[in-house]
């Protein structure tokens, strides 16, 4: 094959090759956009690469704007999916000025006053200008991973390419008077292949992102209850033991609540199951929310629940679970008949020293058993003495 030919084919088929490979998983995870818009870069890229080389009938000018309309709208596709996937908002505006008035001064110097040179500055500039927004949106999350930190150091070294490289190559072998010779310069030598660089480093940080992606929903799949939304058991097991070592570390006081759904099997038995799956989802919505961020809240049974509450003491824990218990007792599940009211008891401990999750769960669980033979709708409190565990009655509320 001919040595021009291939150079020349070189990034188009990377590119085609990423477009591609990222349209597969788009394919697959439809829920995740920035796959898609991330293919249609690379497509972009290919395309503006290819009509660089083969001169449409339209004429040199308009391929070459075509061409370089292609690399703009790749560029701006690159960073919106980039900034997209790591929770940023996209700076809409931003990407488009810099990248649109370096296309419209490409324009200027294409049409109006032609100047190859100025056009090379024009569209690499605004390129450069892109990449530093990119670079200043990665800023804010460089610490969250080493895929954002990999990308906020390519973004860096993209602008430096764009900006830097530009300036020395053509201060050194420039002015450019025309198209003569001109792919077979260092400039354009050194386009190709630091494009080539980039573009695989970055579609590899990418797919690694992506990787991350899939593993975090699944471990998440593996540690959640679908019906309720809360943690199960397995993975509420795992999140409390965490916190509370957080806590210990930290001398945090910290308090465990479980709550059980009252006769909630003959509400099965008399409604059906559906609405019981109401009753679950509805209690398990109220208690994520009363929980906060803070709180690990997770279904542990049927319909039985548990909330691990950091900063929190038995009196805070005690009126957290009065509170949820009052709000559920005297409120309405939908699909339920008018009237019909669906009650929960509680039991409540507080951490001592440095206790475990079983123990601790174990004592509120105690609590709970004394709740639900003592007439159920009602919260118990579980408290440690130096010799001896007791369980002991609060107050019942309404």
């Amino acid at each position: 094959m001919d040595t021009g030919l291939f150079i020349a084919l070189l990034n188009p088929t990377i590119a085609l090759a990423l477009g591609a490979a990222f349209l597969v998983l788009w394919s697959y995870q439809r829920h995740r956009p920035y796959l898609a818009v991330l293919a249609a870069s690379y497509s972009g890229t290919a395309a503006g690469f290819l009509l660089q080389y083969f001169i449409l009938p339209i004429g040199m000018a308009p391929t070459k704007l075509l061409s370089n309309i292609c690399f703009t709208f790749a560029a701006c596709c690159l960073a919106g999916a980039i900034v997209a996937r790591y929770g940023r908002r996209v700076p809409y505006v931003g990407i488009s000025v810099l990248a649109g008035g370096g296309l419209v001064a490409f324009c200027w110097f294409l049409f109006g006053q032609p100047d190859l040179t100025w056009r090379i500055f024009a569209i690499n500039f605004g390129f450069g200008g892109v990449s530093l927004l990119v670079a200043a949106e990665l800023h804010r999350v460089r610490n969250n991973g080493p895929t954002e930190a990999i990308l906020f150091v390519l973004a860096m070294v993209s602008a430096l390419n764009f900006i830097v490289r530009t300036l020395i190559v053509v201060a050194g072998h420039g002015p450019f008077e025309s198209y003569d010779g001109f792919y077979g310069s260092s400039y354009w030598t050194t386009a190709l292949l630091s494009h080539a660089l980039l573009s695989l480093l970055i579609a590899l940080c990418l797919f690694c992102a992506a990787a991350l992606d899939v593993m975090k929903a699944l471990k998440t799949e593996t540690h959640t209850d679908p019906l309720s939304g809360l943690l199960n058991r397995r993975g509420f097991e795992e999140r409390a033991t965490l916190l509370l070592q957080r806590c210990a570390t930290a001398r945090f006081p910290v308090a465990l609540v479980l709550a059980d759904l009252d006769h909630f099997k003959a509400l099965n038995d008399v409604h059906g199951h559906a609405a019981g799956d109401r009753v679950i989802a509805d209690f398990a919505a109220k208690l994520r929310s009363a929980a906060g961020e803070r709180g690990v809240a997770g279904r542990i049974g049927g319909e039985e629940f548990a909330v691990l509450l950091p900063l929190t003491d038995l009196a805070a824990a005690r009126l957290f679970a009065e509170a949820i218990r009052t709000l559920y007792s005297a409120g309405s599940v939908d699909g339920l008949p008018p009237g019909t009211k669906v009650t929960s008891s509680f039991g409540v401990a507080a951490r001592t020293a440095d206790e475990g999750l079983e123990p601790l769960m174990r004592r509120a669980d105690e609590a709970l058993y004394k709740a639900k033979r003592n007439g159920r709708d009602s919260v118990r409190l579980s408290y440690e003495r130096p010799e001896t565990i007791f369980v002991a009655d609060s107050a019942k509320v309404g």
